[in-house]
């Protein structure tokens, strides 16, 4: 395990193969890892920060450019976020969604204008970390038919209870508008917690020593998932915190392949 639980935040990570641009802002990309092999399933990848725009996609460098070194397309999305002109509610999520719809298509058109081995495109796997694990679990809802699967990695799942916590020192009212009182219909539309069943597999992986977000908040967001009918799986992994989840030098990185490899090729998960 890396010494250091926020060293993947800066550690060099290789040069994605080339980058789309979804629409007109400057944030409106996604960064492509290929891996060589045809047919590699794809995963939209959708950072964490508490939806903050100090953080962009830099940091999950490692984590896709480990993924497409095992066999997948990976495009990590960036999007607009709080703190800058157009992020919050409800253009962070009008982004999400549009370059979720849009990157597939403009990855498959580039790669065949490039010669490159094909991608299956067609229903990609949705994953993200911490507030992209929310932002993955938000769109899986809205648009079930378009998504194969979701891997959430420690997401904010519940943005009610993230809000009575103040994680990150208000993030969700900043990224909302406020209370649920004050804003409760930015709270229907964008809370995970009330769009279920999504109607998608999903695997979540969160440590149980995360003290950025809870793992209580997974916790709840599966057994609601689950009874309200959705296949939805728990991997809560002992002694592990918030960032161990997205780097592939740690402990908990075996746990987040295996959960790749459920929503992607049906293979078992241990959970609970």
């Amino acid at each position: 395990m890396t010494s250091n639980a926020r060293d993947v935040l800066n550690r060099p990570a290789p040069p994605p193969d080339f980058t789309l641009r979804y629409g007109e802002h400057p944030d409106h990309v996604a960064d492509v890892r290929l891996p060589g092999v045809p047919k590699a399933p794809l995963v939209l990848f959708v950072h964490g920060g508490f939806w903050r725009h100090e953080w962009d996609r830099a940091h999950a460098g490692p984590l896709s450019a480990d993924l497409a070194a095992r066999g997948y397309a990976v495009a990590t999305i960036e999007f607009r976020r709080t703190g800058q002109a157009g992020g919050g509610w409800p253009g962070t999520f009008s982004d999400v969604a549009a370059a979720a719809v849009a990157v597939p298509d403009l990855l498959a058109k580039e790669i065949a204008h490039r010669g490159l081995l094909p991608v299956s495109v067609d229903r990609p796997i949705l994953s993200g970390h911490s507030a992209g694990g929310h932002l993955a679990l938000w769109y899986a809802a809205i648009a079930p038919d378009a998504v194969g699967g979701v891997v959430a990695l420690a997401p904010v799942a519940d943005l009610k209870k993230a809000y009575e916590l103040n994680l990150d020192d208000g993030a969700v009212g900043d990224l909302l508008g406020g209370a649920p009182d004050v804003v409760p219909g930015a709270y229907d539309s964008a809370d995970p917690m009330r769009n279920l069943p999504s109607g998608v597999r999903t695997v979540i992986v969160h440590g149980a020593e995360d003290d950025i977000v809870p793992v209580e908040l997974s916790r709840d967001y599966c057994r609601s998932a689950r009874r309200a009918g959705d296949d939805t799986t728990l991997v809560e992994l002992a002694g592990v915190e918030h960032f161990a989840v997205i780097d592939p030098l740690s402990v908990a990185w075996p746990a987040v392949l295996a959960a790749f490899g459920t929503v992607t090729r049906g293979e078992a998960v241990d959970g609970d």
